[in-house]
């Protein structure tokens, strides 16, 4: 293969599962900007291989952006060590099809970024490449320096793990619809019986603004708390600011905008009908992935 042959086919294949490799990527750092990151090192890596011995392409573009992501997500994992407040992964707003594939949508959601977190560096690798990629034992193993024995191994307790602190059940989209948009109404109305009637007793909202705009620093437990927050909150900026229902992460969410621009995100976790989940960012550096649809794939 000539040189110039070489090249092309290297970015035809780089082009075609880039939107695989992304979502590798941000599935295992929760950072669009990070996973961006990641595909440029991929792609300097990429082009300089020899394609001819390169059985299966898709595989090995895998292999390198998953062991990209492993180092930047061990800094990533000191970078959170200093972080202002609670860290929220970075939303997306995402296409129509990512909310059609239910296992993808649940697997991107920000409740099941949050939990996956929980997770060291190998296992959400393992985790991510197993259970939403369905890689075999031995093409992991050879993404993460390990057995496939040891990859087994890893798999069963990530996967065990994750299924402690999961959702329960996977909600339907018109549930979480419905939810949403008694939520949003409820909202901006002030409508704190409204609020109290959509939001799970045990309800947890966290707000991510990284130190650069204000935001609540601690997690917020129980129904009468955070609906009392959003209500007061509500008070001080619903005259300037306006909600939008769209589709983040797969799944229902709300943008608030303020003066033209985006002023942040409000993400849920919705299971039996009551949001469990309230997740806002704020922090302007992890919004610029909601002013444009993301495509993902598997």
């Amino acid at each position: 293969m000539s040189e110039g042959d070489s090249v092309g086919a290297a970015t035809e294949a780089f082009v075609a599962h880039r939107n695989l490799l992304f979502t590798v990527a941000y599935e295992m750092l929760g950072s669009a900007a990070d996973a961006e990151d990641v595909l440029q090192e991929v792609w300097l890596r990429w082009a300089g291989v020899d394609l001819d011995e390169v059985r299966d392409r898709r595989a090995y573009l895998v292999r390198i952006t998953t062991r990209k992501a492993l180092d930047r997500l061990r800094t990533l994992g000191r970078r959170k060590e200093s972080y202002v407040g609670p860290w929220l992964p970075e939303p997306l707003l995402t296409t129509p099809d990512v909310a059609e594939d239910v296992e993808l949508a649940d697997s991107v959601s920000m409740a099941m970024l949050l939990v996956m977190e929980t997770l060291g560096p190998t296992e959400r690798a393992v985790f991510v490449l197993r259970e939403v990629f369905d890689l075999d034992y031995d093409e992991i193993a050879q993404a993460v320096d390990r057995t496939p024995a040891t990859v087994r191994q890893i798999a069963h307790r990530a996967r065990a793990h994750v299924a402690a602190r999961r959702p329960r059940d996977v909600v339907s989209p018109a549930e979480s619809r419905a939810a949403l948009q008694a939520f949003q109404r409820a909202l901006e109305t002030g409508d704190l019986q409204g609020l109290l009637d959509v939001l799970a007793p045990d309800v947890v909202l966290l707000s991510d603004g990284g130190g650069v705009v204000h935001a609540v620093r601690r997690p917020i437990t129980g129904a009468d708390k955070v609906a009392r927050l959003l209500a007061v909150g509500w008070n001080k900026v619903g005259a300037w600011t306006s909600v939008e229902p769209v589709q983040v992460n797969g799944h229902p969410a709300l943008v608030l905008r303020r003066d033209g621009g985006i002023h942040g995100v409000a993400a849920m976790r919705i299971e039996d009908g009551l949001v469990t989940g309230l997740y806002f960012v704020v922090n302007p550096e992890k919004l610029s992935r909601v002013g444009r649809e993301t495509a993902l794939s598997r």
